[in-house]
């Protein structure tokens, strides 16, 4: 069983900035992949990042530019630093790990945190 437990979201001022973490927990090999997927209010739920062991893989088109993600991975943990924060970046954000248990690999989901931008 892996768990995934996401941090830091909140109510910011658009143009301000948060950071959000996810650190995986359980029994497992590794986490070959870690990243962020958003879902706001009546929309889709859409990629914003991910990141394997050798770097960034995928970056929204929206957040290009204002969004970095990294991770550590002794601590099986990813960030998501967001930066210049509009209003459309309101959504729920959702942690998401590939889990690799060796004899193969499991998706994995965390419950999400609210991150609003309003004035």
């Amino acid at each position: 069983q892996v768990q995934l437990v996401e941090s830091g979201g909140g109510l910011v001022q658009p143009g301000g900035s948060l950071t959000l973490s996810c650190a995986a927990s359980g029994n497992f090999f590794s986490v070959s992949a870690m990243g962020w997927h958003r879902q706001a209010p009546g929309k889709e739920r859409e990629m914003v990042a991910d990141i394997t062991r050798r770097g960034i893989r995928n970056l929204a088109d929206s957040v290009k530019g204002r969004f970095t993600i990294s991770r550590d991975n002794a601590k099986n943990t990813v960030y998501l630093q967001m930066n210049s924060l509009k209003v459309e970046d309101t959504a729920v954000y959702y942690c998401h790990a590939v889990v690799d248990y060796r004899a193969w690999n499991k998706d994995c989901w965390g419950q999400g945190t609210q991150v609003t931008v309003s004035s």
